[in-house]
């Protein structure tokens, strides 16, 4: 018997040390992996091929670890870093070995028009250098479209439209809904523009919500038709032309949408994929056969250049921190600005002796008024530390996105930003009645009058209403008298211009809301000469949230793994779709109903249009 277990003790301590084995080789060849890892080779003459996909964004959203780990499994959310193409482009315009770059933009399905304009501006710097863009596309949205416009020809497919509808601002209301449902959804604001509330009190938009809204859309629809037609040599008044017209000009085509584009001037060519091919070995050449060209991914070629320069930053440092998407309380993860962890790396800036000066890129519609506070209470330390700050105004720099933004000492928008909307509106829905209808009732007592007031299977009472609605007074009151401060403004003259009204670029400039209208490469450059810093020999230092040593190590051997052909899909379960419905559903309403302010005011703007 003694001999027996012996023998299946043997056999098992066997097992165990050819598994430990195993695991020990398959570390081994996952650190050889990483170690031996090289950059992308690129070619000696080849394209540079930039492919958008999803959202061009300042910042990519969501927790960093997290979202490493969808790009490996293939399941992270589609993004496009605006600066990585930027980037991508400077490199490329001194680059001998990049002959031209093919810009496909065909999975790119929106992006903010002040990033559209921003990457439109570095294809003409591109351009420059006598090096081509060629843009191509199976179909072009109006986005897209806008980025195309900028390259020396632009292909499509003959099978393809370019869509050119006008910008539209359209919104869920729900007041019907919350009828039916018998939801009391008490609402308290100041502003007669305030429109952030109005899909909870009624049924359509206001006269004064479209009355506000109105010359912001006509305003950034010239605009972006009068870039359109200087980028494509057309005549002004060609879009708006074609679009009145279309139905006739359509019906006398056939309804060939393709050649409506092709003889308007708004494409040069139809090609087919492989006539495409064709095209760029013109221009490129060919890898030694007639099939294909000799190109670099941005990618890759990014990966390559960023280590060959090095890294942006010197002994002297203008730092850049993207506060990027809605505001909310506490620490958030990139693309959600949180009130906390945007303080934090505000206050890294003002605690890194290389950095001299910071510009703050916002690109946020507003949210959280309490937020709001924390990050402007930091950046007046950073103003008291001698360090000027300036702020840098993406798509959209309103109501707490324009809070966070006034202490600045100097404010950039770019043509296409929305700003304003100062204004403060709180909420809170009760649900009494809808429990009545099921029979559940809410009975009890309290020391004061105040006791149970805010539960949402009550009642709010009118004194409980009267509170809330003199701490919303009080709030706007407070964001004036500080828009008044900062800016150098009487505090009635802010009042009048206030009162949740959003405003354009040159509306906000004309009203002393900004300074200067300019991208974020002119804010670098003020910041740069407010901390007298010699022009061109300062560095930039890019703060954001990053992962921590074990994170990095987990990622770099998940990557050397799949770079050995090891599948990770048993180590990570795949979400199911009604996951991914529900996480677009929290988002379309999270600006409104997720409340996480400690006071429940917030200052929000609906600045979405499309």
């Amino acid at each position: 018997m003694g001999r027996f277990f012996s023998a299946i003790w043997t056999g098992v301590d066997g097992v165990r040390k050819i598994l430990h084995l195993l695991l020990l080789l398959f570390i081994f060849l996952i650190l050889v992996s990483v170690l031996s890892s090289t950059t992308p080779i690129i070619p000696s003459s080849a394209a540079l091929v930039i492919r958008p996909v999803g959202s061009l964004v300042d910042q990519l959203a969501g927790d960093p670890f997290e979202r490493a780990i969808g790009e490996l499994m293939g399941d992270g959310e589609p993004q496009t870093l605006v600066q990585d193409i930027v980037d991508g482009l400077q490199f490329a315009k001194d680059d001998e070995r990049i002959t031209m770059v093919l810009l496909d933009l065909s999975a790119m399905p929106s992006g903010g028009m002040s990033k559209l304009q921003r990457i439109g501006s570095a294809i003409d710097d591109f351009r420059q250098s006598g090096k081509q863009v060629i843009a191509t596309a199976d179909y072009y949205g109006q986005g897209a479209y806008y980025l195309a416009s900028h390259a020396d020809e632009i292909t499509m497919h003959p099978e393809g439209i370019v869509v050119l509808s006008g910008f539209g601002a359209y919104l869920n209301f729900y007041k019907g809904a919350l009828d039916k449902l018998k939801i009391d959804w008490n609402i308290f604001r100041v502003g007669t523009y305030k429109a952030a509330v109005e899909p909870f009190m009624r049924d359509d938009m206001s006269d004064d919500f479209r009355e506000s809204l109105s010359p912001v859309l006509d305003q950034l629809w010239s605009q972006f038709m009068a870039d359109i037609e200087t980028a494509r040599n057309l005549e002004a008044g060609t879009v708006a032309d074609l679009l009145d017209n279309l139905l006739q000009i359509a019906t006398d085509t056939n309804g060939d949408l393709a050649k409506v584009a092709l003889d308007a001037g708004f494409i040069d060519a139809l090609m087919t994929r492989e006539e495409l091919q064709k095209r760029v070995i013109e221009i490129a050449g060919t890898n030694g056969d007639d099939y294909d060209y000799p190109s670099a991914e941005l990618g890759d070629y990014l990966s390559q250049m960023r280590v060959l320069h090095g890294p942006k930053s010197a002994d002297q440092n203008v730092a850049i921190i993207v506060a990027a998407g809605e505001m909310r309380n506490g620490n958030q993860p990139p693309g959600t600005i949180g009130g906390d962890s945007t303080a934090e790396l505000l206050r890294t800036a003002r605690k890194d002796d290389s950095v001299k000066a910071v510009v703050l890129r916002i690109d946020s519609p507003g949210g959280s008024a309490f937020a709001s506070e924390v990050i402007l209470d930091e950046i007046e330390e950073l103003k008291a530390a001698g360090k000027p700050i300036v702020v840098s105004m993406g798509s959209v720099a309103a109501s707490a996105g324009y809070w966070v933004s006034m202490a600045a000492d100097k404010i950039y928008a770019s043509p296409y930003t929305i700003t304003g909307s100062i204004g403060i509106f709180g909420m809170f829905p009760t649900f009494q009645r809808t429990l009545d209808t099921l029979g559940i009732t809410t009975d009890g007592l309290g020391t004061t009058r105040w006791a149970g007031q805010l539960r949402p299977d009550r009642e709010m009472s009118d004194d409980m209403k009267a509170l809330f609605q003199i701490t919303i007074n009080n709030g706007y009151d407070d964001f004036i008298s500080q828009v008044a401060l900062h800016r150098g403004l009487l505090k009635e003259d802010v009042d009048a211009i206030a009162q949740g009204r959003p405003w354009t670029a040159n509306d906000a400039l004309e009203r002393g809301l900004i300074d200067a209208i300019g991208n974020i490469d002119e804010a670098i450059a003020e910041a740069a000469s407010l901390a007298n810093l010699p022009a061109d020999e300062f560095g930039r230092k890019y703060i954001e949230q990053e992962l921590d040593p074990a994170e990095k190590l987990m990622l770099d051997l998940m990557g050397g793994a799949k770079a050995h052909g090891l599948t990770l899909d048993p180590f990570f379960r795949s979400r199911p779709s009604v996951e991914r419905v529900a996480d677009i559903l929290d988002d379309a309403l999270s600006p409104l109903v997720r409340f996480n302010d400690p006071k429940g005011m917030y200052s929000h703007c609906f600045c979405a249009f499309e």
